[in-house]
């Protein structure tokens, strides 16, 4: 009932701005003060579609280029995999335009939290400077017609090692980075892929995810964990209406999601308010323009089957699967174990308030520690949940402590190939 009720609502927000999603790219920049009457409609229309979370279309990556080593570098974006849970995206780096040595690629397994991959646009692009990039665009929930199925977390995992699998087809190992909610089913899948000595992974990398929500429980937590699945199921969960293709699929709504993140982190709303409205005050046009693109991302919401909501919360926050060697996948052990050969690095920050210190670390132990391989811990300094992958703490701290982890894994692959290649050489001249 709600959700027929809102979508109408945003329907009617729609049709009020007249479909303007952004402000155009031919309005001239204004001065400080000075607006015409179709600046102040568009940034009004604008607003209103995003303080409604009406927009019709997702917002594209659009990553044409990026400035990588002091050059430009052409990116092409492609579609490498896809089902009815979403696609896999390749970010491709121009080879013609850059003389970089080649870097082993990135699979970024964007969390399916309520937003849409592209609020990790941001991420994608620093990422892009040195590597390829593939990343995971989980589809939204009311767009998947009822026929492919309940979409279980046992579902992405699977959807997750297939896409491990199209990465690697490319020619060279990914290192997998998982951010927030997708470290447990890409930490599962990783372990799954060990398990079967199947498309190896170069590398895990966790930021900021929810292996052990028993360790140092945040207020997320605890509000997880003290509600039944029966209670989520009761207030949390709508029907998607008719004309979606999804229409009678039972969903956790993104309407109620950016409603939980409001009232969660009201000051990130509002600097990303304050941020578009002040440039675009004073005149700064450009400034606002990649200020509305922030904040637009932010507002990219999308719906989640209720199967997957409520695996998530059974397993990570109820009846915690993965720390306790307890979780099956489509009738398979998640021997976490298996990746004791797996390069991992886990990175928290110091204020993050989504999920507590200690969490993501502990993947180390169950991982059974290896001494034969790189692992890195890394706690970041006046660093929230977000800081972990948008913004200044990402490109300062986090993303040179990601390269250096990475540096380190190929430089210790590269060590290990040697010896081999060497071995090879002399049985071939003893052959001979």
């Amino acid at each position: 009932m709600w959700y027929a009720f809102i979508d109408a609502q945003q329907r009617l927000a729609r049709a009020m701005v007249g479909g303007v999603l952004s402000e155009s790219a031919s309005v001239p920049p204004a001065q400080a003060g000075w607006f015409t009457a179709n600046q102040t409609a568009d940034a009004f229309s604008c607003w209103l579609l995003r303080s409604a979370c009406a927009f019709e279309r997702t917002p594209p990556f659009a990553i044409h280029s990026v400035v990588g080593n002091g050059s430009r570098v052409a990116v092409d974006e492609s579609v490498v995999a896809s089902s009815a849970l979403g696609a896999l995206l390749r970010f491709k780096r121009n080879p013609a335009t850059s003389s970089a040595d080649e870097k082993l690629p990135a699979l970024l397994c964007a969390p399916l939290a309520g937003h849409h991959s592209v609020m990790l646009r941001e991420t994608v692009e620093t990422l892009l400077e040195e590597r390829d990039v593939f990343v995971t665009d989980w589809a939204d929930a009311r767009d998947v017609p009822r026929e492919a199925g309940p979409l279980s977390l046992d579902d992405y995992v699977q959807a997750l090692e297939s896409f491990v699998g199209t990465a690697r087809a490319f020619g060279s190992p990914v290192h997998v980075i998982a951010i927030c909610q997708g470290s447990v089913p890409a930490l599962a899948a990783a372990a799954l892929l060990a398990t079967d000595e199947a498309a190896p992974i170069a590398s895990v990398s966790l930021l900021g995810g929810p292996i052990d929500t028993r360790l140092n429980p945040t207020v997320t937590d605890r509000f997880a964990s003290s509600h039944t699945l029966q209670w989520f199921h009761d207030n949390a969960i709508e029907i998607v209406p008719a004309p979606y293709r999804g229409a009678g699929r039972l969903v956790y709504p993104g309407f109620i999601q950016q409603a939980a993140l409001f009232a969660a982190h009201p000051e990130r709303h509002l600097r990303l308010e304050a941020e578009y409205w002040s440039r675009w005050l004073a005149g700064d046009m450009a400034g606002a323009q990649q200020a509305l693109r922030t904040a637009n991302e932010y507002a990219a919401v999308l719906d989640m089957a209720e199967c997957y909501f409520l695996d998530m919360l059974r397993v990570v926050f109820h009846e915690h699967l993965l720390p306790r060697n307890l979780w099956s996948v489509a009738g398979r052990q998640v021997r976490i174990a298996a990746l004791r050969d797996t390069p991992l690095c886990t990175i928290e920050g110091d204020s993050d308030e989504i999920t507590g210190a200690g969490q993501t670390h502990c993947a180390h132990a169950l991982c059974d520690e290896s001494t034969m391989k790189p692992r890195r811990q890394l706690d970041i300094e006046q660093c929230n949940h977000y800081d972990l992958f948008i913004g200044p703490r990402w490109r300062n701290a986090v993303y040179p402590g990601l390269c250096e982890f990475w540096r380190e894994v190929e430089h210790h692959a590269l060590e290990v190939r040697r010896p081999r290649r060497a071995v090879r050489a002399s049985a071939a001249r003893r052959s001979a």
